[in-house]
């Protein structure tokens, strides 16, 4: 039987998503706590690999097990066994060729910048003094919408096979006091997003023309960009679904046929 898991997480603590080495990572770290719990080795597949430091406000995996469970309580016992930065939303049931990665149909991050001293922000936003101007990167974020090759937002040395995305929002404004950027897309490549942000605060700071950003994207060069923001003010916030509604509690078993499967 397989299952779906939605999770959040705040990554200061891990090494990213992804089973490192000799690392802790958030997968590692649930996969060990299930496997305490239904006695038996336990792998889940994540929607996508998050870097080190960066958090999750909805992440989905899935795993598969032969143990008859009940998901309420498998949910409950296993937020009493992680720590505290991981918490798991909800465990239900799905069709045996549901896929937490490939089915997804898009993805949104959120990154975060505050422009004065905050204490209570120090893990959860990029402290930026200097005046930024939003209309500026709005009006150069445009260009994110003309292109679908994004090699030059896309870490150096990676193992993709392709590096086109498709963006379909991608802007800033304020909320509640923080400068925020949410970005939308089908697909992300490793430090895309950052590398975004940095290249568009180099716009916003007056470090570059606006129309500086459609040339760095038609040179696919990631050292024509900008440099990559912390990791600590990044969200994950969204992943969608065909099959998945916001608030439903319980997803249909039902799904499409998938071209992958």
């Amino acid at each position: 039987m397989r299952y779906f898991i939605e999770l959040s997480y705040h990554g200061k603590n891990y090494h990213g998503w992804q089973k490192q080495p000799n690392a802790p990572s958030v997968q590692e770290t649930i996969e060990k706590g299930m496997s305490l719990l239904l006695r038996e080795p336990v792998t889940i597949t994540g929607a996508g690999r998050t870097d080190t430091g960066v958090h999750a406000r909805q992440m989905f995996a899935h795993f598969n097990t032969e143990v008859k469970l009940n998901a309420e309580d498998l949910t409950y016992k296993l937020n009493s066994l992680l720590a505290r930065d991981i918490a798991i939303s909800r465990i239900f049931p799905v069709q045996d060729d549901a896929h937490a990665r490939f089915d997804a149909v898009s993805r949104t991050y959120e990154y975060w910048i505050v422009q004065k001293k905050d204490p209570f922000m120090n893990d959860f936003a990029y402290n930026l003094h200097y005046p930024i101007d939003i209309d500026k990167m709005n009006r150069a974020a445009e260009a994110l919408f003309e292109h679908s090759d994004f090699q030059c937002f896309s870490k150096s040395k990676t193992d993709v096979k392709t590096y086109l995305c498709k963006i379909e929002h991608a802007r800033w404004e304020f909320v509640k006091g923080k400068l925020v950027f949410t970005i939308t897309a089908d697909r992300f490549l490793r430090n895309m997003v950052r590398a975004i942000v940095g290249t568009l605060l180099d716009v916003g700071l007056g470090k570059m023309p606006e129309e500086n950003v459609k040339k760095i994207i038609e040179s696919k060069n990631r050292s024509k960009a900008g440099v990559s923001v912390p990791a600590h003010g990044l969200y994950l916030t969204k992943i969608t679904y065909p099959y998945i509604r916001d608030h439903e509690p319980t997803p249909p078993l039902t799904i499409k046929n998938n071209e992958h499967k």
